[in-house]
């Protein structure tokens, strides 16, 4: 990707995250509307697309760890409990014993917030609109960078025409 479309994007980003709207981010950036609006719709699909990857590869993976560590914390608890003689550590190891209980079953319980999020990412609505993009990921991700970067020097071409400035020479 060219960078000054990334950097064009990250500035928008930025703003945005700052709560200006487009208005604002044309008045600091001195780009087109059209331009700031095709930005945000390609950061919104890039995001959406990071939420899916993060639901479907490292939530359930995460939440497994989770379970895995505090049966194993849970074991030691209870193995401290029953090997000292020091009536502290026997309620302190008690007391871990019961909060890694409780820890689990408040996960076990929640496991339908994680079930919805992988119901969605796996259901046929959610399946169609990434078939729609494409099977060629890569390729059409490139295809739109091109057309990106082809369409942002075109439109800089015609307000130069016009007689309006888009370059931010500051940077």
């Amino acid at each position: 990707m060219n960078s000054s479309l990334e950097w064009r994007r990250s500035k928008v980003q930025e703003l945005a995250s700052q709560g200006c709207n487009q208005s604002e981010i044309y008045r600091i950036l001195r780009i087109s509307q059209t331009t700031i609006n095709r930005d945000i719709t390609y950061l919104r699909q890039q995001a959406k697309d990071n939420i899916k990857r993060y639901i479907d590869e490292r939530l359930p993976e995460e939440y497994e760890k989770c379970l895995i560590g505090l049966t194993a914390i849970t074991k030691e608890a209870w193995k401290t409990e029953q090997t000292t003689r020091d009536n502290r550590e026997k309620l302190q190891a008690l007391s871990l014993a019961k909060e890694c209980y409780s820890m689990k079953l408040d996960l076990l319980t929640n496991a339908t917030v994680v079930d919805d999020a992988i119901r969605f990412v796996s259901s046929n609505k959610f399946k169609d609109n990434l078939r729609s993009s494409g099977d060629n990921d890569e390729v059409d991700k490139e295809k739109s960078k091109e057309a990106d970067y082809d369409e942002d020097q075109l439109e800089e071409k015609q307000e130069e025409e016009n007689g309006e400035i888009t370059t931010n020479s500051t940077f």
